[in-house]
C-alpha cells in the first residue's frame, strides 16, 4: 500500500538580519510506515511566533535542510499507539508539515472545551496565553487597581496580557503598537485604557502622558528603548516580567544598547525578571480554570489573526516578524473536525 505525502517546509539557509522566504523551501516528503507506538496526525493549525527568529541563526535550535519545529494542533489519522487512538485532538511540536508522525510522550492530547474554539489552545489557552498568565500572575505579580504596560501590546502576547490583566482588576493598561489602526483596536476592542504608537514620539513621553501617575507593572515583550522608558516610568518598588525582546531578533549580532538607566533599577528598588514559559507549565491547569469558563460565556475571547493555506506559512512567519498580525498569528492548515 502506498504511503501519504507529507508537505514540508526546510531552512536552507540562515538569514542575515532580517529573514526571506529565500531561507526557505517547501519540500514533499512521503510518510513511513508507523512504528509500534507511533501516530501519525493531520495538522489542522499551526502557530508561527518571534522566537522562531532565533531558531534560525547558527546558535539557535533549527537544522539546515530539515523540517522545523513549532507549536501545532492536529487530528490523528493512522496510529499504532492505544494512547492516541484516531480521531484524537492534540498538540505536538512537530510543526511546518501538513502531516506529523508523534508519539504520544510528544503530544498532548487536548482537553475537550465544548464551546471554546479549537484555536484557541494556539492563542489565549495556548503558549501565548500561558505567557501572559505566568507574567502577570507569577513574575510581575500583578494586583487590583495597579497600573500596567504592555509593549507590543497588539501582537499575540499583548492581546492575552490585556485581556487577562482586565479580568485581574487592573487599574489603568496602557499599551504600545506599530501602528494607528492597532493602537484603535486596543483602546476600543481590547479594553486598554490609552495606547500609541511608538513610531509617533519617543516613548518616555508618551508614557508620561497615558500614565501621568507612573506604572506599577511592565509587560516587556520587546526590550530596547521600550524597557528604557519603562524603567523611567516605573513608581518605586514596580515589576518587570520580561518576556520577548522583538526589537533585537533581526540584530542579534550587534544587538541594541542596554538601556541607559538600569541604575535605576536599584534607585527605584525595582525588581526585573525574565522568565521562559517552558519552565512554568504547571501553571496551565490555573489558565483553563481561569479562562475556559470566561471563553464559553463570550467574555473573553481569544484574538486571531488567521492565513489560511500551508502554502502561505513562510509569509505569515515573515509578515508576523514585521508586525503583520492583530493578535495570535495562525496558520489553519486543514478544516477543522466537525
Amino acid at each position: 500500500m502506498s504511503r501519504p505525502t507529507a508537505r514540508v517546509v526546510h531552512l536552507v539557509s540562515r538569514p542575515t538580519g532580517e529573514p526571506t522566504a529565500d531561507n526557505f523551501a517547501f519540500v514533499d516528503e512521503t510518510v513511513p510506515p508507523l512504528a509500534t507506538g507511533e501516530a501519525l496526525v493531520e495538522n489542522i493549525h499551526q502557530s508561527v511566533d518571534p522566537y522562531m527568529r532565533e531558531e534560525m541563526d547558527a546558535t539557535g535550535g533549527w537544522q539546515l535542510h530539515a523540517p522545523l519545529e513549532g507549536r501545532t494542533l492536529g487530528r490523528v489519522v493512522e496510529s499504532r499507539t492505544p494512547a492516541l487512538p484516531v480521531g484524537t485532538l492534540v498538540h505536538h511540536r512537530r510543526a511546518w508539515r501538513t502531516l506529523s508522525v508523534v508519539t504520544p510522550d510528544g503530544t498532548t492530547v487536548l482537553p475537550d472545551f465544548a464551546g471554546v474554539p479549537l484555536s484557541a489552545h494556539l492563542g489565549i489557552l495556548g503558549g501565548t496565553g500561558l505567557s501572559a498568565w505566568v507574567g502577570l500572575t507569577r513574575i510581575a505579580r500583578l494586583r487590583p487597581e495597579e497600573t500596567l504596560f504592555v509593549s507590543a501590546a497588539a501582537g499575540g502576547v499583548g492581546t492575552a496580557v490585556g485581556r487577562i490583566a482586565r479580568l485581574l482588576g487592573a487599574g489603568r493598561i496602557v499599551g504600545s503598537a506599530g501602528s494607528a489602526a492597532k493602537v484603535r483596536h486596543l483602546t476600543e476592542h481590547l479594553g486598554f485604557d490609552a495606547a500609541f504608537d511608538y513610531h509617533e514620539a519617543p516613548i518616555a513621553d508618551r508614557l508620561r502622558e497615558a500614565a501621568p501617575d507612573g506604572l506599577h507593572v511592565y509587560f516587556d515583550n520587546v526590550g530596547g528603548d521600550h524597557l528604557e522608558a519603562a524603567v523611567d516610568a516605573l513608581r518605586d518598588g514596580g515589576r518587570i516580567a520580561w518576556c520577548g525582546a522583538v526589537a533585537q531578533y533581526n540584530s542579534l549580532q550587534a544587538p541594541p544598547p542596554a538601556p541607559r538607566n538600569l541604575f535605576d533599577v536599584v534607585g527605584k528598588s525595582l525588581r526585573l525578571e525574565g522568565f521562559l514559559v517552558r519552565n512554568h507549565l504547571d501553571a496551565r491547569p490555573e489558565l483553563y480554570d481561569f479562562l475556559v469558563p470566561q471563553l464559553r460565556s463570550g467574555a473573553v475571547r481569544s484574538d486571531e489573526t488567521v492565513v489560511r493555506g500551508f502554502e502561505h506559512v513562510v509569509d505569515a512567519f515573515l509578515g508576523m516578524l514585521k508586525g503583520a498580525n492583530t493578535g495570535k498569528m495562525i496558520v489553519q492548515l486543514a478544516d477543522e473536525p466537525r
